[in-house]
């Protein structure tokens, strides 16, 4: 049974998508905790709701990256995570942290990498005037949304979309993508040697 830590910043709209997946598919995992940056956040809700032990290390309470950190690296270490998920985590983090989970931490970026890394990724891809945007899910490094890419999903940017359209259209392929990268990893198939991502096919059992 392998332990799940999701670090989320606000609505943890991808953090739902994992637990409930989790849930449905009976996973062979334990969502061991949700911890936030923000105490507002509307993600804590709904895992306090569902019996998820939560956590806020407030990023405000902090005067450096290096005290948040450590701060964090305290709230999520007891839950001894098999993999840590960032869900909308709204905070650079450091190498040393990055570090420490190498391997067991993966993050989800609203565009498809290396294309449009860092924040506004949507007004980013209108503004290049691309036809293809997404979402890529990738294992986290210290090079800020450079890390070995895992998977994408693509959607089609059409004429007159507007960041918010685009977003959502982006977002619903995100709820799709991110839980099926969790699920492998879970099942043993996914994993990270030497910078490179593994993904071993899927066992069916067929003789």
């Amino acid at each position: 049974m392998r332990n799940i830590v999701i670090l989320i910043s606000g609505r943890g709209t991808n953090m739902q998508a994992i637990v409930n997946a989790a849930v449905e598919e009976q996973w062979a995992c334990r969502i061991a905790a949700v911890i936030s940056s923000r105490a507002d956040a509307e993600g804590l809700v709904f895992a306090a709701g569902l019996q998820i032990p939560v956590t806020v290390v407030a990023s405000k309470d902090h005067p450096s990256r290096d005290s948040f950190d450590a701060a964090l690296l305290a709230a999520i270490e007891p839950y001894a995570p098999d993999l840590v998920v960032l869900a909308g985590f709204m905070r650079i983090l450091t190498p040393r942290f990055v570090e420490h989970y190498q391997g067991r931490m993966i993050n989800i970026h609203p565009s498809l990498l290396p294309r449009f890394p860092g924040l506004a990724t949507h007004r980013q891809a209108l503004t290049a005037g691309v036809t293809e945007h997404g979402a890529t899910v990738h294992f986290v490094t210290a090079d800020l949304d450079h890390g070995p890419v895992i998977a994408q999903a693509m959607v089609v940017v059409e004429k007159g979309d507007t960041e918010q359209v685009l977003s959502d259209r982006v977002l619903q392929q995100e709820h799709l993508l991110y839980p099926q990268v969790v699920r492998w990893f879970i099942d043993g198939r996914l994993s990270l040697h030497d910078g490179q991502v593994l993904l071993a096919p899927e066992f069916t059992g067929a003789a």
